[in-house]
């Protein structure tokens, strides 16, 4: 697990994103920076070297004091969003966790049907 590069998280992590139900990206923010939402909603923006996710304030304050690659969200609201440096110090595992509560998060926020609708895609 540790020995993996920056570039190739970044792309696992994207795949993982990617993958979930009503997931669209763009570069909002310019290149090298993409921006995945979900309904139109925001709920990650990844760099080559680090993501910023939504999370819910305890688990962020959990995972802060467990990670030292574990900050308050970037340019983001410090109590519910974190971000994540890519020096592959955080298992992969909790990464692709930390991506999905994040898309869980922000579904979570949504009208009924569409959380409906999304948890049935997402099976």
């Amino acid at each position: 697990m540790g020995g993996k590069g920056k570039r190739m998280v970044a792309e696992e992590l994207f795949e993982v994103a990617s993958g979930l139900p009503g997931v669209t990206d763009d570069e909002a923010f310019g290149p090298g920076v993409t921006v995945l939402k979900v309904e139109g909603k925001v709920f990650a923006v990844l760099g080559e070297e680090r993501v910023t996710l939504k999370c819910e304030p305890g688990l962020a304050v959990h995972l802060r004091g467990q990670y030292a690659a574990v900050g308050p969200g970037y340019h983001m609201n410090k109590r519910h969003w974190i971000t994540v440096v890519l020096d592959s110090t955080v298992p992969d595992e909790e990464l692709r966790e930390m991506v999905e509560h994040s898309w869980e998060r922000v579904v979570a926020g949504m009208p009924r049907a569409a959380r409906e609708r999304l948890s049935l895609q997402r099976g």
